[in-house]
């Protein structure tokens, strides 16, 4: 098993069902519920800095600076989570902390250079991806939309293939070239970013699957806090992307 987000792997679970070191108890290992538990209370981090944020950024008293330092900080920390998942228990709540604080400080800049082409855009954002969330959530619990091998494998090469995308995009807009798919507000740009929100969405499929694989095979009780900070990652991937849709049908109108 594996999942298009970096953050999920299958060699993750490797020898848990055979070895595992302590007596295998609800409170030695991973369950459903303590992962979608622990996803809540990085939520309520997350909202706690975002807050902060927004309302400093209106204020004038947040630099850009601290912005693209929270973002870059927010990258070294899931990338040693990623690698080093028994830190999660510590590291999850300061990438949630850290996301935030650059979720909220951007949603505020978009806010105030959209308020009279698209009030409340942010707000909106938030609610798509909430709504985006449940939805998904409902799809796989009721098995609409089954898990399989192929499909996962799809998922992830479409994904690794927009990573890819994305990365050459970073490269050419330092040289000062554009990719008209990722910023323009033409109709072949807003579907590019339909598309996108579509398989940020189908993501989270994988993390749910993830998270109950993991209890399935009662992996280690830190694994709660790796595959909460794994839907975190999603999820604030998702919610960037449908912001960036919003904005990209304000600049249209």
């Amino acid at each position: 098993m594996s999942s298009g987000n970096p953050a999920f792997s299958s060699e993750m679970f490797a020898g848990y069902d055979q070895v595992y070191g302590v007596p295998r108890t609800r409170s030695t290992t991973t369950t459903v519920q303590g992962t979608m538990g622990k996803t809540a209370l990085l939520l309520a981090i997350l909202s706690f800095t975002a807050l902060w944020s927004w309302n400093s950024v209106g204020k004038g008293d947040l630099s850009m600076g601290m912005l693209l330092g929270s973002a870059l900080g927010g990258f070294v920390v899931a990338l040693i989570t990623i690698f080093r998942p028994t830190v999660a228990p510590i590291s999850a709540p300061i990438y949630a902390a850290l996301e935030g604080v650059f979720l909220g400080g951007l949603s505020q800049i978009i806010e105030m250079r959209y308020h009279l082409k698209f009030p409340g855009i942010a707000l909106q954002a938030v609610g798509l991806t909430t709504g985006v969330t449940f939805v998904m959530l409902f799809i796989y619990a009721t098995g609409l939309v089954r898990v399989t091998e192929k499909l996962r494998a799809g998922i992830m090469m479409a994904t690794g293939a927009l990573c890819l995308f994305y990365m050459v995009t970073m490269l050419m807009r330092m040289f000062g070239a554009e990719m008209p798919l990722v910023w323009s507000s033409s109709p072949m740009g807003i579907g590019f970013s339909v598309l996108v929100v579509g398989l940020a969405a189908f993501n989270l499929l994988l993390d749910f699957d993830f998270i109950e694989q993991a209890a399935r095979v009662a992996a280690p009780k830190y694994m709660e806090w790796y595959g909460a900070f794994g839907l975190m990652v999603t999820l604030v991937w998702l919610y960037l992307e449908i912001l960036r849709l919003l904005r990209k049908l304000a600049d249209s109108r």
